[in-house]
């Protein structure tokens, strides 16, 4: 759970009016590779028209379409998650304004303890970590990071790559609209020099395809990113990447490693209850959108550790038996108590797994930083 929500092309900027991250995970479908556009901001669930940014191209009335598209894929969702059994949903389902909200809430917290260790050692080696990835210092470097969010942690290695190289370019990628814009904000307020790129991209089923580069191009996928993955879709993800970069590219992949069990709950399941509000939220909005009529009261917030498969799982459990219909989806689904949705999944690593991960896709480990407790490791990676 919970991956730190904080580019590729050409010099095109998108920014999709309103925090509403279920429309811009669609919006990428619209916008083909080399004719990106930008949205111009405007009232919260308004499309207000086109700006030009950079090299303008093409301009086409999304808005109609991305509203439907939007519908559709959540429908497609609701039909496909709540019918089987187990029954599911999607994890990405979770990312509307209020979803953000309650994520960014969650990194704060004192039990979430992956956001603020992997900040602790980007901060102690950012300069190692770039030197790394960037041998040749006359040439340009280009950072590509799928899932940005925000950027808030990136600013640490675009600080120490400005400091060895004259020329950086950050590409973020992301579902979510809104962060991009924070994450454009965050950066060219604190590093005007660096040349910011964001796009819009479901990049699981649209894989970033990088554009020629003169430099070295530095992918970034921090964050604990790749652990809401199977395994399955985590190898497929990194060698959509793999194919994209050339001789001399590389990888940094951020990992929450598995520590005791303890220690590990309470980061999903906080006292205040802000994980259980983040969960509970998808049936507000799966209330909201698709006309649902779930009553939130009558679920609990459940979080596991499967030491099977090394993750941390987190369900919405039924208290009672209860009947549920969902308008738009065409769905009477009937409850019983303890039944449970799985939300979504956090997998947890060795030092092992990672190895055999990175080499399964065809990377090889340059290095590998750690926190002091060995809860966390940021390992920069290479073509084998």
């Amino acid at each position: 759970m919970h991956p730190d929500k904080d580019a590729r092309g050409s010099a095109y900027a998108v920014h999709v009016s309103p925090p509403r991250c279920g429309i811009c995970f669609h919006v990428s479908e619209f916008l083909s590779i080399s004719n990106q556009m930008a949205v111009r901001r405007g009232s919260l669930g308004g499309l207000n028209g086109f700006v030009c940014m950079a090299t303008y191209l093409q301009t086409v009335d999304v808005g109609h379409f991305v509203t439907a598209d939007v519908h559709q894929a959540l429908t497609r969702e609701v039909r496909r998650g709540l019918i089987a059994r187990p029954r599911s949903l999607s994890p990405w389902m979770f990312y509307d304004a209020e979803g953000s909200r309650l994520f960014d809430r969650i990194t704060t917290l004192p039990e979430y303890y992956p956001t603020r260790t992997e900040r602790t050692i980007l901060s102690g080696h950012a300069d190692a970590i770039i030197a790394a990835a960037h041998s040749d210092r006359s040439s340009p470097l280009r950072i590509a990071e799928l899932g940005a969010g925000t950027a808030s942690k990136t600013c640490i290695l675009l600080e120490a790559a400005l400091r060895l190289s004259d020329e950086v370019v950050y590409m973020p990628v992301d579902i979510c609209s809104h962060a991009l814009e924070l994450a454009r904000q965050n950066v060219t307020s604190a590093l005007p020099e660096v040349r910011v790129q964001p796009i819009v991209r479901n990049y699981v089923t649209h894989p970033l395809q990088l554009e020629p580069f003169d430099g070295t191009t530095l992918a970034l996928y921090i964050g604990t990113n790749i652990g809401n993955f199977s395994p399955e879709r985590a190898r497929l993800i990194l060698r959509d990447l793999r194919v994209q970069l050339r001789t001399g590219d590389a990888l940094l992949l951020g990992t929450d490693m598995v520590i005791d069990e303890p220690t590990l709950l309470p980061a999903y399941d906080d006292g205040d209850g802000v994980s259980a509000a983040f969960n509970l939220n998808i049936l507000h909005r799966l209330n909201r959108e698709p006309g649902a009529d779930f009553d939130a009261d009558r679920f609990h917030h459940r979080v596991l550790w499967n030491s099977v498969e090394s993750r941390i799982e987190m369900h919405l459990e039924s208290t009672q038996e209860q009947d549920v219909s969902i308008e738009h989806a065409d769905l009477a689904l009937h409850f019983v108590p303890h039944e449970t949705i799985h939300t979504e999944n956090s997998y947890k690593f060795t030092d092992q797994g990672i190895r055999s991960l990175l080499k399964e896709v065809g990377f090889e480990i340059r290095r590998a930083w750690k926190d002091s407790r060995g809860w966390y490791t940021v390992t920069l990676a290479c073509f084998r």
